[in-house]
C-alpha cells in the first residue's frame, strides 16, 4: 500500500464520490493499512479511518502511478510512485476511529483459534453454527463460500445449534476454515465440495446436497445431510 506517504485522492465513480472520502483524505498522510477479514482499514493522520469492505466483487489493486485504469474506480489514492485503486465493494466509509471492535481474523498468522472459539461461546447458544461463523463480532473474514466448505470438511451441519457442538468440533471447523482460506490466497483453490452444488451428489458419500437460508440475514447455506452431523431438514 502507500503507508507513510501523503496521498492525492480522487473518486471517479459516483458511488465513491457520494461518500466524500476523497476530499477528506486528499493531502493527508496514510499512517497504517490493516486487513481485517474482507475489510481494509486505512488510518490517516488526524485519526481519520477509511473502511472498505470488498463483499463478493470488490477489489483493491496497487499499481505504478499513472498506469492505465479500466472504468471508473470508487477511490484512487496516489503516492509518489504508486497508486492504490478500489473497484466496487459493499461498504466505503470514513470515521474518526475504527468502526467496530477488533475480532480475530481467520487469516491471522497464526489464527487465534482459542479466542475465536471463546467468542462463539459468548453468542446465544441457540444460534446455528452456520449463522455464527458469519458473525463478524466473533470472527472476521469467513464468508459464505468458506463457511459451506469448512463445515463440509469438518462434517458438521450448518443447522446444528452451537449448544450441541463440542469444543473439538468448534476448533476443527475453525482450523479447516483457516487452512482452506490460506490455501486459496496462496495458490489456486480446488473444486468446491458443496457451495452452489445444491441437488448434486456429495463428493464424499453420494447423498444429494441441500441448500436453504440460515439466520436473520437468510444467507444460503449448503450441506450434505448424509455426512454432516446435525439437523438435516431443509429445502433442496
Amino acid at each position: 500500500m502507500l503507508v507513510g506517504e501523503t496521498v492525492a485522492a480522487e473518486a471517479p465513480h459516483p458511488r465513491g464520490a457520494a461518500c466524500g472520502i476523497a476530499e477528506r483524505v486528499d493531502g493527508r498522510r496514510l499512517i497504517a493499512a490493516q486487513a481485517h477479514g474482507k475489510n481494509l482499514l486505512l488510518t490517516f493522520e488526524d485519526g481519520l479511518v477509511v473502511r472498505s469492505h470488498l463483499g463478493m466483487h470488490g477489489r483493491w489493486r496497487v499499481q505504478p502511478r499513472g498506469a492505465a485504469v479500466r472504468g471508473r474506480p470508487w477511490l484512487v489514492l496516489r503516492g509518489s510512485s504508486r497508486e492504490a485503486v478500489l473497484w466496487s465493494g459493499s461498504v466505503l466509509e470514513v470515521a474518526r476511529r475504527a468502526p467496530y471492535p477488533a475480532s480475530p481474523d481467520i487469516l491471522g498468522v497464526p489464527p487465534a483459534l482459542e479466542r475465536m472459539a471463546a467468542n462463539l461461546r459468548r453468542l446465544d447458544q441457540s444460534t446455528t453454527i452456520g449463522e455464527a461463523l458469519l458473525d463478524q463480532r466473533a470472527i472476521a473474514g469467513i464468508g459464505n463460500v468458506w463457511r459451506a466448505e469448512a463445515l463440509w470438511h469438518a462434517r458438521i451441519s450448518p443447522l446444528l445449534p452451537l449448544a450441541e457442538t463440542t469444543e473439538a468440533e468448534l476448533r476443527a471447523v475453525l482450523e479447516v476454515a483457516a487452512r482452506l482460506m490460506r490455501d486459496a490466497l496462496e495458490s489456486r483453490p480446488g473444486p468446491r465440495a458443496v457451495y452452489r452444488r445444491s441437488g448434486r451428489a456429495c463428493r464424499r458419500c453420494g447423498e444429494r446436497i441441500r441448500a436453504r437460508g440460515v439466520g436473520e440475514q437468510n444467507r444460503t447455506a449448503y450441506w450434505c445431510p448424509g455426512c454432516q452431523r446435525g439437523k438435516v431438514t431443509g429445502a433442496a
